[in-house]
């Protein structure tokens, strides 16, 4: 598995610093991600980002659900994407997700009328596993 340690810094291209008034690209409202793109490091759009679950017992982000495929908004499946696994690219306005496109396709995931019950650890290791990564909670 990655370690935390590995992905660290999770904003590139940063022309910033920290002593600017208003949010971003540090603190960031969940509602201004949603919609957001996410591309892989090869540049392909991956789709966009649908929504961030939070885990409110801890504190924490758990996932953004990515949009991806379809058309139109019609035939997406969605995503449950490790937070972990995203790094932010403050230049673009986009995240960056390290996974192509065809392991993507793959990857488990979800229809917008049919979510996982995301709080069942046996789903959510799962879903770590597949992107190999060390689960959030450990």
């Amino acid at each position: 598995m990655k370690s935390a340690q590995a992905r660290q810094p999770r904003i590139v291209n940063d022309q910033t610093s920290l002593d600017h008034d208003g949010p971003g690209p540090y603190v960031l409202s969940a509602d201004s991600i949603e919609g957001d793109s996410v591309v892989n490091t090869d540049g392909e759009n991956l789709g966009n980002i649908k929504a961030i679950m939070l885990d409110v017992p801890n504190g924490r982000i758990a996932y953004a659900v990515l949009s991806f495929g379809g058309f139109m908004g019609f035939g997406n499946k969605l995503f449950a994407i490790p937070w972990s696994e995203l790094q932010l690219d403050a230049q673009n306005k986009c995240f960056i997700l390290d996974v192509p496109a065809e392991r993507l396709e793959s990857a488990p995931g979800f229809d917008a009328d049919n979510w996982p019950a995301m709080a069942d650890v046996s789903w959510a290791q799962d879903v770590h596993e597949y992107y190999g990564t060390r689960p959030y909670w450990e």
